[in-house]
């Protein structure tokens, strides 16, 4: 589920696919720095691959919790429910997928942890307040990309969390700009067509996490080692 938020505030501030890069979030909310009046808008893939999933999501839990934040979900979202569900492989694909860097999160002293280390708390973050997608009157906000001339409401699972910003996606019929990520950019700067901006740089490995002044096109970047930097986006592309 999605929805507008009727509340506007200082700055909608979207971050890229986290991946459990907690030294990245957090030497971005030092530098940049986010203020109490800005809404936060992470765009899903929170866990996973990076070492630190637990402390990213207590993060967003608490952000969530004082109204500061709208968290999506990303595919990995979605393979950490299906692996919880016990739907038959899930554990297995989604472990393969970087849910072994979660589980240890959690555990770090046990070899192989189950499951049943993440607490409930953190599970109903993850399958109850993250939501599909988010708009506001200007941006709306995907994990991976949308049909051009579907409404938000009826776009598929698979668009919405999978499908690739390899091609330049066409302008959304609502006049929205889409803000979205999954698509890790090599170059390590957002990729910005003007209509659609991809702000994953691939965090998790070696890359930047991004975050981004989706009225402005300020952004922020940090990484792992706690390097910081920032730029603006062109008119067109960067």
């Amino acid at each position: 589920m999605g929805t507008a938020h009727p509340t506007e505030y200082m700055r909608y501030i979207a971050i890229g696919d986290i991946h459990g890069c907690f030294d990245a979030l957090s030497t971005l909310i030092e530098n940049i720095p986010i203020s109490d009046d800005d809404m936060i808008v992470t765009l899903g893939d929170h866990v996973d691959r990076g070492p630190c999933s637990r402390d990213v999501l207590e993060w967003l839990i608490d952000r969530e919790s004082a109204g500061r934040l709208v968290a999506l979900k990303g595919n990995h979202e979605l393979m950490m429910i299906d692996a919880a569900d016990g739907i038959d492989g899930a554990l297995a694909g989604w472990k393969w997928s970087g849910g072994d860097a979660t589980l240890q999160s959690y555990a770090p002293k046990k070899k192989k942890p189950s499951i049943d280390v993440i607490p409930a708390a953190h599970m109903a973050f993850i399958r109850e307040t993250c939501r599909d997608y988010f708009e506001t009157q200007t941006h709306f906000f995907v994990h991976a990309n949308a049909y051009a001339h579907r409404p938000l409401s009826e776009q598929h699972e698979t668009m919405l969390f999978w499908e690739k910003f390899h091609n330049e996606p066409e302008p959304h019929m609502s006049g929205k700009i889409m803000i979205c990520g999954h698509t890790p950019q090599k170059n390590g700067r957002p990729r910005h067509l003007g209509h659609a901006t991809c702000i994953d740089t691939g965090a998790y490995k070696g890359g930047w996490l991004t975050a981004l002044n989706v009225a402005t096109g300020e952004y922020w970047q940090a990484n792992e080692n706690r390097s910081f930097r920032q730029a603006q986006l062109s008119a067109r592309g960067d």
